[in-house]
């Protein structure tokens, strides 16, 4: 049966570090229960840890968890990496860590990441810098993504820096690119006619939450779909078998 579901595609947790503490899997969980956002994409940068504990929080909820991650690419490019399940980011993090540049966060500097269970417990502070390139190009990433069954969104191209368009000027042909996503600063109606460059690709938004201010008050996304899966949510995203976004 088809139904309105509403979804936030790119949050953040303690992982960040640039993420407020109080953006726990837990936390996050509980404010989409009640404020009525059904499918969340836990996106970290470069990591997943903290997808289990979020789809541990949500077991008894009817909060639908999407595993996920933000990447940022040889280019600095930020993109969303999206999953069905958690043995598809699973694989796609042990790729990711093969690509880090293995540098120590400074945790003063950057902020802590803090990794945590689904009662917010404390589990580790994961040492290895975030916020840094992989050697992984653009390219390789959205190719290695679609190959274990993902989607892949380009963050917040209406941004100065750590955006495709910020940082190639272009979005490359044949890349295997799902949807672009612009930040709260655009509308997705608007974006068409701001920047050619996505050509027909689709456009969403998302909170792109580190606080759950930001959570609450940001953008979201209603997919009128069957099931909230990518499948679905692709299908929406181009308008196919009565699938669609409801504005």
């Amino acid at each position: 049966m088809m139904r309105r579901y509403v979804a936030d595609l790119h949050v953040h947790t303690v992982l960040s570090p640039c993420a407020a503490v109080e953006m726990t899997p837990r936390n996050i969980v509980w404010h989409a229960a009640r404020h009525g956002i059904d499918i969340v994409a836990i996106t970290d940068h470069n990591a997943g840890d903290n997808v289990p504990a979020a789809l541990a929080a949500a077991k008894d909820t009817e909060v639908i968890i999407l595993p996920g991650m933000e990447v940022e690419t040889r280019e600095e490019v930020h993109v969303l990496a999206l999953f069905d399940k958690p043995r598809q980011l699973f694989a796609w993090e042990k790729v990711v860590a093969a690509h880090r540049p293995g540098r120590k966060n400074d945790a003063a500097k950057f902020g802590a990441q803090f990794v945590v269970d689904a009662e917010d417990n404390l589990v580790a502070e994961k040492e290895e810098l975030l916020l840094a390139s992989l050697t992984l190009s653009l390219a390789e990433t959205c190719e290695q993504v679609a190959d274990l069954g993902g989607l892949v969104i380009a963050s917040h191209i209406d941004r100065p820096a750590y955006s495709v368009l910020s940082q190639l000027g272009f979005i490359p042909p044949g890349l295997e690119l799902t949807a672009v996503e612009v930040s709260r600063r655009f509308s997705c109606a608007a974006a068409a006619e701001r920047f050619p460059a996505i050509g027909n690709l689709p456009v969403v938004t998302a909170s792109d939450a580190h606080t759950i201010d930001d959570f609450l008050s940001g953008p979201k996304m209603a997919f009128y779909i069957a099931e909230p899966t990518l499948a679905e949510i692709r299908q929406a995203l181009y308008n196919v078998n009565s699938r669609g976004v409801v504005w």
